[in-house]
């Protein structure tokens, strides 16, 4: 009988819980000025605890990069990218990209490609297929083109396709990378301006910082997207090499096999990409994913596979057109997220997803977000979006009763400022870690 009691105390006090959280978000006085769709179950369960608009179709923002690190996990796995596709005919050595944004990478350092062309007595030709590939997305605004957020799509990216202003306490000046950028680059000096601020030509690799007179540096980082081409891309690989690099047309290599040369640990590439939402990691590795099924670079036949084979036991169809969430032609439903989820929990162990996902008060994205209690391990693995009609988070609550609960809250529309929706949804989740 008292067993029996006990049972029915603790449903009791379940339920009550979920009421308590449905209410925290329905009555919110902070989500009632937009469009908010949740999500929250408990695997363990059949139903979801809460359910709000979960069928509604959002723009999920950076929350893309989740169906981005899924279909890339399935298909490339977690070793080493293919980093060149090659062939050797004669005395000649024939290369082209393959997406791998590794190469020379300021933050992925890997030199594999560098070094593998360097040891080759043979002639090097690079073939153009940077026609594959479009700088930018679909839908993506042509004023993005000098942030770092928007860094050029290619087919065989070379230093990040960026160019990188640091500057470090003990300098006496700030420093480029990679430094062959360093004289196109003009001071010009502003009044009443404080603090650097870099910009790139519109059509031309050419840069500019503002700084005035009286300018005390401080430490900074800043990375300014150049201009990509088959050509450029040739010239940088024969700059970098000491050595000849021909372009060619080659099309009549692209529809052979090449062999292919692995190069960075695909580990790597996800954790930097989930936990600093980078964007120009995500749109790679899409590309990746298509050289592994046929060769061809095409984010729209990467999406197509991951469709039809990978997400097709999806509630609701995606609506996905790019690998970093930037287009707001994106869709996605909080239900197909949670699904996603679930299928990343059952074929990602739980500790790549813990050295993956941005952690709640202490690292990525959300190192500022979603603190633990002093002394407790992070609480909050998830993944952000953040677009000017979007804030997003989804992904996995750690409850103190050792629960492991899948969440996803999409918020559009809202015309107040992402903390307020950051502070009310952190209320909302601590309470979840709490009481659950």
């Amino acid at each position: 009988m008292k067993r029996i009691t006990y049972l029915l105390l603790f449903l009791l006090s379940a339920s009550c819980t979920v009421q308590k959280i449905n209410k925290s978000l329905t009555k919110s006085d902070v989500f009632e000025k937009g469009h908010l769709g949740f999500m929250l179950t408990d695997p363990a369960k059949e139903k979801p605890l809460v359910a709000i608009n979960e069928d509604k179709y959002f723009i999920p923002a950076s929350n893309t990069k989740l169906f981005t690190f899924y279909t890339s996990y399935t298909v490339l796995g977690d070793e080493k990218v293919n980093g060149l596709n090659y062939l050797e005919r004669g005395d000649s050595l024939i290369f082209w990209g393959t997406g791998d944004p590794s190469l020379l990478h300021p933050d992925l350092q890997d030199s594999t490609v560098i070094e593998f062309l360097q040891k080759s007595e043979k002639q090097l030709f690079l073939i153009d297929n940077f026609d594959q590939v479009d700088a930018f997305g679909p839908g993506w605004s042509w004023d993005w083109y000098n942030a770092y957020y928007a860094t050029e799509r290619s087919a065989l990216p070379i230093y990040g396709n960026i160019v990188r202003y640091k500057f470090e306490e003990g300098n006496k000046n700030f420093t480029i990378y990679p430094e062959r950028f360093k004289p196109f680059l003009a001071a010009v000096k502003t009044e009443n301006w404080n603090g650097f601020r870099f910009r790139r030509d519109r059509f031309q690799n050419l840069f500019s910082y503002q700084i005035s007179d009286d300018q005390e540096l401080k430490p900074f980082e800043t990375d300014i997207p150049f201009i990509t081409s088959a050509e450029f891309a040739a010239q940088l690989l024969s700059e970098k090499l000491d050595k000849k690099v021909s372009l060619i047309s080659g099309d009549q290599y692209l529809k052979l096999d090449p062999k292919k040369l692995q190069t960075a640990p695909a580990d790597s590439i996800y954790a930097q990409m989930m936990k600093i939402s980078d964007n120009f990691l995500a749109e790679q590795l899409m590309l990746l994913v298509s050289d592994q099924m046929n060769n061809r670079l095409s984010t729209r036949e990467a999406i197509e596979y991951a469709k039809e084979n990978l997400l097709n036991d999806l509630p609701d169809e995606p609506m996905w057109y790019d690998g970093s969430g930037l287009s707001s032609r994106n869709m996605f439903t909080p239900r197909s997220i949670i699904a996603l989820l679930g299928k990343i929990r059952a074929e990602v162990p739980l500790e790549k997803i813990k050295a993956y996902f941005p952690a709640g008060g202490e690292s990525g994205t959300i190192r500022n977000w979603y603190h633990a209690d002093e002394g407790q391990p992070p609480y909050i693995y998830a993944k952000t979006g953040t677009l000017s009609m979007s804030n997003a988070l989804s992904g996995y609550l750690i409850t103190k009763s050792g629960k492991i609960l899948h969440f996803s809250c999409l918020m559009n529309n809202y015309q107040i400022s992402s903390s307020e929706l950051k502070t009310e949804l952190q209320k909302v989740l601590y309470m979840i870690h709490d009481k659950y």
